[in-house]
């Protein structure tokens, strides 16, 4: 039998793997009127991913599979449906689809999933609709589904300012290895964010610049540029570690389990709750991890290296 034009349309689907970040450092500063932080971070893309498959569809409904997946929404709050709608109206397109996402990145877990996830859905859906948008015409769509969106569709290593969405590409040498301790309860970032704010409140949080700056990252991004792994553990920074810490003191232990074990440098990432370890090699990663489940201060563990590249169609069907 031979196919139309719009058989062959309904019958086609795009694959996109997109990758989950870590904060090598985050500076805070104060609370916004909008009811953001200004932001200057140092964002690393990191080998662990989200695949997200967008096929024709009469309707637009999302399914999930992967570790943690009960507790991704499957309704219209889902953020890679959210990047679907958006697409569709800044192009016009009427078409529905069906995306299911099969999740590697921790869920809440300060890996930027749930952005991996809207940034594979708006990579997967220009592909599958033909939409023909420039990828910086992608880029402005992705800032305003959220902070870490455009980074995940740029990927490798970046700065981060503003809401961490104005980025500048960091140019550096080499692989970094890492391990992760992830836990199965999640801490929203809005959560810590706001406890940030209290910690300030309360005189217990470090003097704030507004808005802050690079200065304090020197050290990383020449750590960057000479691929030194000991100096860019030496320079691992996140303000909202102690906010993630005062909502959830269990996560001093794989922090510590970390730097017993040998971790050239250990940081909560992002919002938390999982515990990013900078390892010395590929074989030390596997250490750190091996450490994280002996002493049974994580649910699951995971190793990575980066920088890797953003999102990326990885099949068309």
């Amino acid at each position: 039998m031979t196919l139309s034009s719009l058989d062959v349309t309904t019958t086609r689907q795009v694959r996109v793997r997109a990758p989950g970040k870590i904060n090598l450092s985050l500076h805070v500063g104060p609370r916004q009127d909008d009811g953001y932080h200004a932001l200057t971070t140092v964002f690393q893309a990191v080998s662990v991913f989200e695949e997200v498959v967008a096929r024709a569809c009469d309707e637009r409904v999302v399914t999930v599979s992967g570790p943690q997946s009960e507790l991704v929404p499957t309704d219209s709050s889902n953020l890679a449906m959210v990047a679907v709608e958006l697409l569709a109206r800044a192009t016009g397109i009427d078409e529905g689809v069906r995306l299911h996402i099969d999740k590697g990145v921790p869920v809440a877990g300060g890996m930027a999933g749930g952005s991996a996830d809207a940034a594979a859905a708006l990579l997967a859906c220009d592909a599958l609709w033909q939409t023909g948008l420039s990828r910086a015409e992608l880029v402005e769509l992705a800032a305003e589904l959220g902070s870490d969106v455009p980074f995940v569709l740029q990927g490798h290593t970046a700065v981060g300012q503003g809401r961490g969405h104005l980025l500048t590409p960091v140019l550096g040498r080499g692989e970094f290895h890492w391990a992760f301790a992830v836990q199965d309860r999640g801490l929203s970032a809005g959560v810590v964010y706001r406890a940030l704010d209290e910690l300030r409140a309360m005189g217990d949080g470090a003097d704030v610049a507004e808005p802050p700056d690079l200065d304090d990252d020197v050290p990383l991004l020449q750590a960057l540029r000479a691929g030194d792994a000991h100096a860019l553990g030496a320079a691992l920074h996140n303000d909202l570690e102690p906010a993630a810490l005062e909502l959830d003191p269990d996560l001093a232990q794989p922090l510590a389990v970390a730097q017993d074990a040998g971790a050239l440098g250990v940081v909560v990432s992002g919002s938390g709750p999982t515990v990013a370890a900078l390892a010395r090699s590929r074989q030390h990663a596997l250490v750190l991890a091996a450490a994280f489940t002996a002493a049974g201060v994580a649910d699951r563990v995971l190793t990575a290296t980066g920088p890797v590249a953003g999102a990326r169609v990885i099949s068309t069907d």
